[in-house]
């Protein structure tokens, strides 16, 4: 399986075709690459921060203007569309297969491990801390399994995403807003597999970007003002 490419290698490339890229494109190149720089620095066992630096890199490529990330309730389900959306653009670049491969061959354990555990899964946070419409969370987090094998199985690539990036977005909520001791031993294997996934997909994500640079990638938040 070909390596991720380095931030030197993405960084090198953004810059050669830079000059006839759309101006939000160059804009998401330069911040989510920034990012992937950022995380490559981090000590091989500091997993915790390069988790972080990398879902930094991952909401600077996908994230659209146009496209508002409700708040309260409906959040988490506004960033599940949001991610599908994105993984759907992802996948129709990825020709060599590159995705299907990381998550069918290099991350299968990983992935499985991850998708069996229910601190990772959203509505067991929500049922534990009493918010009304979860108590059957248990049914839904084994329904959720049961969706994810067979998304697996068929290689439906942008659903399988969609599942891991679920739970990866429980990790880096609970890790963001405090909800998780630095180099604990509770939580260090999640972390660590988490890390390992996104520290081989975020660079892929952002080089497949760069096969179309023309298409319509969304606006990004936070655009430079003069």
């Amino acid at each position: 399986m070909p390596d991720s490419p380095t931030y030197n290698a993405l960084k090198k490339r953004w810059r050669a075709i830079r000059p006839d890229v759309p101006e939000i494109m160059n804009l998401r190149m330069r911040r989510s690459i920034s990012w992937i720089g950022r995380a490559e620095t981090c000590d091989d066992n500091d997993h915790y921060a390069r988790l972080v630096f990398l879902w930094i890199a991952f909401n600077a490529a996908y994230v659209d203007e146009h496209k508002p990330q409700f708040a309260g309730a409906g959040k988490h389900s506004a960033e599940r569309r949001a991610f599908q959306t994105y993984f759907r653009k992802l996948v129709a670049e990825d020709r060599e297969r590159r995705i299907y491969n990381a998550l069918w061959h290099k991350f299968s354990g990983p992935i499985r491990t991850l998708m069996r555990e229910r601190s990772v899964y959203g509505p067991y946070w929500q049922h534990y801390m009493g918010v009304d419409g979860y108590a059957d969370w248990e049914r839904w987090f084994r329904g959720s399994r049961r969706s994810f094998l067979r998304a697996f199985q068929k290689s439906d690539t942008p659903k399988v995403l969609g599942f891991v990036f679920d739970r990866l977005y429980v990790l880096r909520n609970r890790l963001i807003h405090g909800g998780l001791t630095w180099d604990s031993d509770s939580n260090r294997a999640q972390v660590r597999d988490g890390a390992a996934i996104l520290t081989f997909l975020i660079p892929v994500f952002i080089d497949l970007m760069m096969d179309d640079p023309q298409k319509d990638w969304g606006h990004p938040f936070y655009p430079v003002v003069e």
